[in-house]
């Protein structure tokens, strides 16, 4: 009897055993399947007019010209420069996110989903929308949903073809100066004000973008001449092929 026991007792350890180790390799694989599964994810945001949507058909469609997009443009693409290599070439899924104020709630719902995001900003018209591009840019940048996920953050400066448009070194000096600006008076309005979800910068300090949790670099492009290579480099950084 004694010995039967022993033998039940060694069948149900067995038994346990087996089950844990059958759930701990169910976790482990599923663990791994997500950690895989990385977005592809670009988002375009911007004030309207900077040149987004033209951005967006880079893609090699058949748009032509200028246009101000009311809804979202959702499309998924190889890159200009990689439609010629051989061998899987991982597709990207860009979305272009309207610019006027709004339409700017629908961001939010592509955010959870991004591998990045592209702030294009209209380097020829820039003066007169500084301020304006600077606080849809700090509501960005203090939003849970990209600080959490520590979003990639690129401000291109469109239109950089003409004479007359700004550099990128002057557009991010002023727009971090315009920052800093908005980040002391909003800092200094009550805590009830909840429109924001973190603080930027460091204290004490100027801001710069380099205090950011997220990396935010500065590029130039020309949508119109189809100079998107600072673009490209950018998603191919954070959508691996």
């Amino acid at each position: 009897m004694e010995q039967w026991l022993n033998q039940v007792f060694i069948t149900q350890e067995v038994y346990v055993a087996l089950a844990v180790l059958f759930f701990t390799s169910v976790l482990f694989l599923l663990f791994r399947l997500f950690r895989r599964t990385k977005s592809n994810t670009i988002v375009l945001a911007g004030l309207s007019g900077s040149g987004k949507t033209v951005l967006f058909y880079q893609d090699g469609s058949s748009h032509q010209g200028t246009v101000t997009s009311m809804d979202p443009n959702e499309g998924s693409f190889v890159l200009h420069s990689e439609t010629s290599k051989k061998g899987k070439i991982k597709p990207v899924h860009v979305v272009d996110v309207p610019g006027h104020s709004r339409l700017r709630p629908k961001l939010d719902e592509f955010l959870s989903q991004a591998a990045g995001l592209v702030f294009v900003v209209d380097a020829l018209d820039f003066l007169p929308n500084c301020r304006a591009a600077a606080e849809y840019l700090y509501d960005i940048l203090t939003k849970a949903s990209v600080v959490n996920k520590r979003i990639p953050v690129l401000i291109l400066c469109n239109k950089t073809d003409k004479v007359t448009a700004h550099s990128k070194d002057f557009i991010r000096k002023q727009l971090e100066k315009e920052i800093d600006k908005l980040r002391t008076s909003r800092n200094a309005v009550s805590e009830a004000d909840i429109s924001n979800e973190f603080t930027l910068g460091v204290s004490g300090q100027s801001f710069m973008f380099s205090h950011c949790v997220n990396k935010v670099t500065v590029g130039e492009s020309s949508g119109m001449t189809g100079e998107i290579s600072q673009v490209e480099q950018f998603i191919r950084e954070h959508v691996k092929s």
